[in-house]
């Protein structure tokens, strides 16, 4: 089944041949831009967030970014696009003989509410893969046989503040021209690469067996001020030199609120500095840490009289960071 095209490259307004600095900076200025947490129009912004999220796990991974250019330029956004036969194998895609077997019915699934489009699941997601078996389709007695339904799979985006406060979603899944929708409870602590499990979700069990199961899998929305990593958050900090030397005191970001820290002096870049509590929960309880990371960024340029100071300190210090 066709499905319109994303443009990625248009969407985060960058061109082909950008490099991957270009991409990341583009995604945050985005990002910021269009969270829900801070725009006015949170249903457009919440929309136009997942775009740009969809965007950014494509163009920020290498193996996906190269895989999606091989789909060629000529292609126009918003218009039909069908895979290349054989890519479904290829690249994992959702449509598939969903039973198995010669002459088995093909299963094609479409899950709203997810953050995903149509478009991405089909070239990089896991909507619609489950566990394969030979059914109805491939046997040849006259009596059917009971058989639990086959599990499907997908994947839900999920924001690092739903992940932090946990939430509930709407997410809908048609089949040919059945449509069901599911209230989806995203708990707390929720990590990369988890799966929610609804049971009883999946395909309709054959000779009145039950039916299977249906999965999503989490995928954590890129954030343009954090990184993850268990479930503690990144943040990284960027120092003046004066900052590094002297001391300072600096308001950084978290999931929930500002927070204040003391930059002791003497900070080198890429130091670490641990806020205890103001991560991710953990399911097994317990919080993640709120981790900065120092970064000394120096002026690209300096007035006459900076530059005497610079000079002038140069001539004092005794600093030589190669000894």
């Amino acid at each position: 089944m066709p499905v319109q095209y994303k443009d990625y490259y248009e969407i985060l307004g960058v061109p082909r041949a950008a490099g991957d600095a270009d991409i990341k900076k583009a995604f945050r200025k985005l990002a910021r831009e269009y969270h829900p947490d801070v725009a006015r129009d949170k249903r457009r912004a919440e929309e136009k967030f997942k775009e740009i999220n969809e965007a950014y796990e494509v163009l920020g991974d290498p193996a996906k970014r190269k895989k999606y250019d091989e789909l060629g330029a000529h292609w126009k956004s918003g218009a039909e696009f069908r895979p290349p036969p054989g890519w479904e194998a290829f690249s994992g895609g959702r449509a598939f003989n969903g039973r198995g077997g010669v002459g088995a019915e093909r299963f094609e699934f479409h899950f709203g509410g997810t953050g995903f489009s149509d478009f991405f699941e089909q070239i990089f997601g896991s909507m619609g893969r489950g566990r394969t078996r030979f059914g109805r389709a491939a046997r040849f007695e006259e009596e059917e046989v009971a058989e639990r339904g086959r599990d499907i799979e997908g994947d839900i985006l999920v924001t690092l503040e739903e992940a932090a406060r946990g939430s509930v979603r709407t997410v809908t899944v048609r089949h040919d021209s059945r449509t069901e929708t599911h209230q989806v409870k995203i708990p707390p602590g929720v990590a990369e690469g988890q799966r929610l499990r609804l049971a009883g979700r999946g395909e309709t069990g054959s000779g009145g067996a039950e039916a299977g199961d249906l999965y999503l899998r989490v995928r954590l929305a890129k954030h343009p001020d954090f990184e993850v990593e268990d479930h503690n958050v990144i943040y990284e900090a960027e120092l003046a030199p004066w900052e590094a030397v002297l001391g300072a005191e600096l308001s950084v970001p978290t999931l929930d609120g500002r927070v204040q820290i003391k930059i002791p002096p003497g900070t080198q870049s890429g130091q670490k500095l641990r806020v205890r509590g103001r991560g991710l929960p953990a399911r097994e309880g317990g919080q993640g840490d709120l981790i900065v990371a120092t970064k000394i960024v120096v002026p690209a340029k300096v007035t006459d009289a900076e530059r005497k100071l610079w000079e002038q300190l140069k001539r004092e210090s005794r600093f030589n960071p190669r000894i």
